[in-house]
């Protein structure tokens, strides 16, 4: 499908990967992992075509349709929902068009017996046609679908992408994508920016996608989950195995042990084989037999210990002023987003020195509660700092508040002061930003170089209090286990937006959730919290609100069901009633005659025959109106 031959690209001089190969087949569901800055999102890039490669070869199968959904994207602004995602069917926008075209031809023109009239049917049957053959009446149905899958609702589908951050303007990008039916996907970071349920469902459509798939990805159960080939960029190679990320660990952990034991055997082969030639050299008799060992020597394959990138950033978060007790102090704190309500009666008081996660679904308010704490966004209700309180803030989006026109260099200078303009350099140094790489372009910064280079920027600022939201976004495993560490030892009050249960686990001390515009705190870690919710983890949290929904769900149209049978028994019921009363009454009129006028009997022959079935008649509709009733009651409990 895609086969990929000695490909390599270097910036500034220095190789970011050289002479890498491999193949791509269908079925392939790729986990392309490595640390911040190692070449993941410019390999994506260079499969796409959107850039070239120094040297190397791409070829491919003809007319291969790939699709790139990149980590920052560009919207054409005044556009809705539906109509942002219909773009994906470009073949099909552009029959739809020809159509319109014909048809308002065919409006104007009354020259309905000429040969060009005959031409414009014929031609709007052919377009029409194909149109039908690549889905143009099936595509509307299939968006809402997808759009629904993400998290869309249907209210949503009419709004412009306008009105919607950038983490809902990339599902809007993503079921673009998925909407394409393209041979290969290629995904960077694709659940940066997606509740849990969301994830779920991508994992699911994912798993059965016939193409080949790529995905840059740090997080480890959605990798686990989706794929079944693990590609590793690490020191400018590539290390290739078919299996799922925890494994791959496992197996190349397994081939280093094995190639490091026989590094070691062979080592020892050839310091003997060594001593022996020079022990030989000395002696003219010997000279023939050393000489043949030289030999020997020189032909020996040396083996090679792949190499471990073991290069990580170095944090520490300083305080600045011992701030007093208590640092936030808010009362009915509300947020609205024109008629869409986030928050309502929210009280929160942080205590100095606490240790805080926000966790729960996406839009109910996490992050938003973030932005107010820090004063970003306006909110009704009332919010006061406490004395000496100086607020770090990490924003989930750093694209939003870096400046892309600034080099790496010039970001931090900006930030700067007098007292610490000079540390700058050392700074970035410890967050693996060295050399050339510090006059890089802030645009064309990978999502966890930008990470780094946000927390960097933290360090130059006085800070006793953290609010970081979604800090891990973007950044490899030993990035976010050195953030947790310095995180761990900050002396001061932190508050973190994640739900990433291993960032979290021993981190906080208490956690807040945050459901149907309010928060609930919960005085423990996020063991103590999960095992209050009695779940496993942060996944199940959502997972289990989903099936809380398709409960009442379920018990909804269960009710309904039981209200339409139940109306319909009483129906029944009435009509039976009313048959027992008819009957009842003719029995009854016929019992008086008996007393008073026996004889009229003797002239009717059938009459004690009929007198039966009207008895008979009784009892059945006596029998079907004790069934009913016992229906009913079954319902009623």
């Amino acid at each position: 499908m895609l086969n990929i031959h000695k490909v390599s690209i270097s910036f500034q001089g220095d190789y970011l990967f050289e002479d890498i190969t491999f193949r791509l087949s269908s079925g392939d569901r790729v986990g392309l992992v490595g640390k911040n800055g190692a070449g993941k999102s410019t390999l994506l890039k260079i499969l796409s075509r959107e850039i070239d490669s120094d040297s190397g070869q791409i070829a491919s199968e003809k007319e291969l349709s790939i699709g790139f959904l990149k980590q920052d994207i560009d919207f054409d602004y005044g556009r809705t929902v539906l109509e942002e995602s219909y773009e994906a069917f470009t073949e099909i926008k552009i029959l739809e068009l020809k159509i319109e075209n014909i048809n308002n031809l065919l409006v104007e023109r009354t020259d309905y017996e000429s040969e060009a009239y005959h031409q414009l049917m014929v031609d709007l049957n052919e377009i029409q046609h194909q149109y039908e053959i690549i889905g143009g009446y099936n595509y509307q149905g299939e968006t809402e679908k997808i759009l629904q899958g993400l998290g869309f609702k249907r209210e949503d589908f009419n709004k412009l992408t306008d009105t919607f951050s950038g983490g809902w303007r990339m599902r809007i990008e993503l079921a673009k994508l998925l909407l394409q039916n393209n041979d290969v996907l290629l995904l960077d970071e694709p659940t940066n920016h997606l509740d849990i349920e969301s994830i779920i469902w991508l994992e699911s459509f994912l798993k059965n996608y016939a193409g080949a798939i790529v995905i840059v990805s740090h997080d480890k159960m959605f990798l686990d989950n989706v794929t079944n080939r693990t590609i590793e960029i690490s020191l400018g190679r590539i290390y290739d195995y078919p299996k799922p990320y925890s494994e791959y660990l496992i197996l190349r952990s397994e081939i280093r042990e094995q190639q490091l034991a026989s590094q070691k055997n062979q080592q020892k082969q050839i310091e003997h084989t060594e001593k022996l030639i020079e022990k030989f050299r000395a002696k003219a008799t010997k000279a023939t037999m050393a000489q043949s060992l030289i030999k020997k020597l020189a032909k020996i394959d040396r083996i090679e210990v792949d190499e471990v990138d073991k290069s990580i950033m170095a944090l520490n978060f300083p305080v600045s002023i011992v701030p007093g007790k208590v640092v936030i102090e808010s009362e009915n704190i509300a947020k609205n987003y024109g008629e869409l309500q986030v928050l309502k009666h929210v009280n929160l008081l942080v205590d100095r020195n606490s240790k805080i996660a926000f966790v729960g679904q996406n839009g109910q308010g996490k992050s938003t509660l973030a932005k107010i704490i820090v004063k970003d966004i306006p909110f009704e209700g009332f919010l006061k700092l406490g004395h000496n309180v100086q607020i770090g803030y990490f924003a989930q989006n750093q694209a939003e508040y870096l400046d892309g026109t600034k080099t790496v260099l010039d970001t931090m200078i900006d930030a700067s002061n007098k007292t610490n303009r000079t540390k700058v350099r050392d700074i970035l140094g410890s967050f693996l930003f060295s050399g050339d790489e510090v006059e890089k372009y802030v645009k064309v910064l990978s999502g966890g170089e930008r990470n780094r280079l946000a927390l960097a920027k933290l360090l130059l600022q006085p800070l006793n209090v953290l609010v970081m939201d979604e800090p891990t976004n973007h950044l490899d495993i030993k990035s976010k286990n050195v953030l947790k560490e310095a995180l761990k030892k900050f002396e001061g009050t932190l508050i973190v937006v994640s739900h990433d249960r291993d960032f979290l686990k021993g981190l906080t001390n208490k956690v807040y959730e945050f459901k149907d515009q309010r928060i609930k705190e919960y005085l423990g870690d996020i063991d103590y919290y999960l095992e209050q919710r009695n779940i496993q983890n942060l996944r199940d949290v959502e997972k289990r609100d989903v099936v809380e929904k398709e409960v009442v769900k379920v018990q909804n149209k269960q009710s309904y069901l039981n209200q339409k049978k139940l109306k319909s028994l009483n129906n029944k019921l009435s009509k039976v009633e009313t048959q027992i009363n008819q009957i009842e009454k003719e029995i009854n009129e016929i019992d008086v005659e008996l007393e008073t006028n026996y004889d009229f009997t003797v002239s009717d022959p059938n009459f004690f025959g009929e007198y039966k079935k009207k008895k008979d008649k009784l009892n059945l509709l006596m029998e079907n109106w004790e069934d009913i009733q016992l229906e009913i009651e079954q319902i009623k409990t």
